[in-house]
């Protein structure tokens, strides 16, 4: 048995997407209360443009958190997969299970070398996706799950 494992962590270059994230999500909030500023003149607007920079500065504060709390686990039977902070959740995707297991590259994680590693089970509410891997090692990654996955389909 491997219970006793260390979680694998994503590569620390993740942190990036995150900040770029939540830069983004800042930026879009603060442009629709700029919106509301300039064309629509409501009063409301500079409490949304304050509401928005400051949950931007609370996203930038918490990425770089947020990124190292995303671990995983290859155990005998199963992967485990945990994300969060405040709300903790870790996943257990049995290798039997394992549908497709597919390798999503995005523009900013391509720039960086990252890959995101995405399984598709039978339960529609999974979801599990491991982000922020480096390239090599999502692909390697990729090939022992389709191994293992394989050889428990055909041990049922």
């Amino acid at each position: 048995m491997s219970y006793g494992t260390q979680w694998r962590r994503v590569s620390p270059k993740y942190v990036a997407v995150e900040i770029a994230a939540s830069i983004i999500a800042g930026v879009v909030l603060a442009a629709v209360s700029v919106f509301f500023i300039l064309v629509v003149r409501a009063w409301f607007g500079w409490w949304m443009l304050g509401a928005s920079i400051a949950i931007m500065i609370v996203l930038l504060i918490v990425a770089p958190r947020r990124a190292r709390a995303i671990g995983y686990q290859l155990r005998d039977d199963d992967l485990l997969f945990r994300r969060g902070i405040m709300f903790l959740r870790i996943v257990a995707v049995p290798y039997g299970r394992m549908q497709l297991i597919d390798i999503n590259r995005g523009p900013l994680g391509r720039a960086l070398g990252l890959s995101d590693l995405k399984f598709v089970t039978a339960a529609a509410t999974s979801g599990v996706a491991i982000p922020g891997l480096p390239e090599a090692e999502a692909d390697a990654l990729r090939d022992q799950l389709i191994g293992l996955a394989e050889a428990r389909r055909t041990g049922l």
